[in-house]
């Protein structure tokens, strides 16, 4: 689980802009700037101390949230694997900085996904050229019987 303790990410800042720079899934190396594993996590390890470990849990969620696997299922097939270090083997650099597998990673902290939302992802829908050129025709229109109407009502 990520940690609930806010830190001042300006400390990192830099070093997180650069991994999101880089054309390759972000997960592990969001996940590695971490706190790691949270004492209250319920997933427990026979013998083995999970709190503070930042190893990749091989949960899945990054692999099951990317949009180019799921564009393109047969890339799976490479490995049976379910792990970020198998998303960056087996996405690369056809990776679309879409920062999913980092949001969806229980690990990563939440300050940096905070982090991810407020500063890198950006939503935008592409405009399309011949709706803006309709627009600014019925803009013209609306605007010239508008201007009709006030005239009549000025000169009655």
């Amino acid at each position: 689980m990520p940690a609930t303790k806010e830190r001042d990410l300006k400390q990192i800042q830099r070093t997180l802009d650069r991994i999101f720079d880089m054309k390759e899934p972000p997960v592990a190396r969001t996940r590695l700037l971490s706190t790691g594993m949270e004492l209250y996590n319920r997933l427990h390890s026979e013998g083995r101390d999970l709190a503070s470990d930042k190893g990749c849990i091989a949960c899945g969620n990054c692999v099951d949230s990317c949009p180019v696997l799921r564009r393109e299922p047969e890339r799976l097939e490479r490995t049976a694997q379910r792990t970020s270090m198998a998303l960056e083997s087996i996405v690369g650099e056809d990776c679309e900085q879409c920062y999913s597998c980092a949001l969806a990673c229980p690990q990563t902290d939440l300050d940096i996904k905070q982090y991810i939302v407020d500063k890198r992802v950006v939503e935008t829908l592409p405009k399309s050229k011949t709706l803006n050129q309709l627009d600014r025709y019925f803009a013209a229109l609306i605007g010239f019987l508008f201007g009709v109407l006030l005239g009549i009502l000025i000169a009655w």
